[in-house]
């Protein structure tokens, strides 16, 4: 399918895991991409490669998202290279796991910073951009942590249930510019920080999971790929990509 051909797209965290996944996605489907990386420029370089290889226009971008001058340079950067953005999946994420009894104000402002201040900043600066051309998919990505929460995730879940409530409120103002918001919240995904996890600790976890098994982040990538080419009439929503673990 090429039905995003002509489109522009923005992945943030786009170098490693489910973000590059994402990135591939809708390469497949026709869009040219950006991914956003903070550090590890190897892996970036990596996806660029595999976009080219698609044939779609790849454009990597290093930025600190934490930092909202950065997050906003990085829309301004992709607006000026294509003169277009159509796409904007808020992907990039970090952890800082404690108790609330050891969790320190760094663990708190760095994952509330990175996690949901970049969602407003980038959401903020492509606003513009989309009501102009009378056409935006904006999909942030929360979790089922923001959800139902997780014991010493405390930040992690107020970061991700921000980027839900948000998700709403922003749908509910720009609807009337064709501009749809919204959620994709996964579940326990196989990624490179769940691969960290000893194995005795992945069978406790796996055992929650009605489905008996963590998530692909290929699945996750084919949610947003279908909120970016069909989605037109879904709009405020979370879509729940779990295997179950939240119902």
């Amino acid at each position: 399918m090429q039905d995003l051909k002509g489109k522009v797209a923005i992945v943030t965290g786009g170098s490693r895991g489910i973000g590059r996944h994402i990135a591939l996605q809708l390469a497949q489907r026709g869009a040219d991409v950006a991914i956003n990386y903070r550090s590890r420029q190897a892996d970036a370089d990596e996806v660029i490669k595999e976009l080219a290889k698609i044939g779609v226009g790849a454009l990597s971008i290093k930025a600190d998202l934490s930092k909202m001058p950065e997050a906003r340079g990085m829309i301004k950067d992709v607006h000026n290279k294509w003169g277009r953005i159509d796409i904007l999946v808020n992907n990039a994420g970090i952890t800082r796991d404690k108790s609330m009894r050891k969790l320190t104000d760094d663990d708190w402002n760095d994952v509330l910073d990175t996690n949901l201040g970049s969602v407003y900043a980038t959401c903020s600066e492509v606003l513009n951009i989309m009501m102009d051309q009378k056409y935006g998919r904006i999909i942030n990505i929360t979790s089922f942590v923001g959800q139902a929460g997780n014991f010493g995730q405390a930040n992690y879940a107020a970061s991700k249930g921000g980027i839900i409530a948000f998700t709403k409120t922003m749908a509910l103002e720009v609807a009337k510019h064709n501009i749809t918001v919204n959620a994709i919240a996964p579940g326990f995904t196989e990624t490179e920080m769940l691969a960290q996890v000893p194995e005795n600790i992945r069978e406790k976890i796996v055992a929650r999971v009605p489905m008996g098994r963590f998530g692909q982040p290929e699945e996750i990538a084919r949610a947003v790929a279908f909120l970016a080419a069909e989605g037109d009439y879904i709009t405020g929503q979370q879509i729940n990509v779990n295997g179950g673990v939240y119902m």
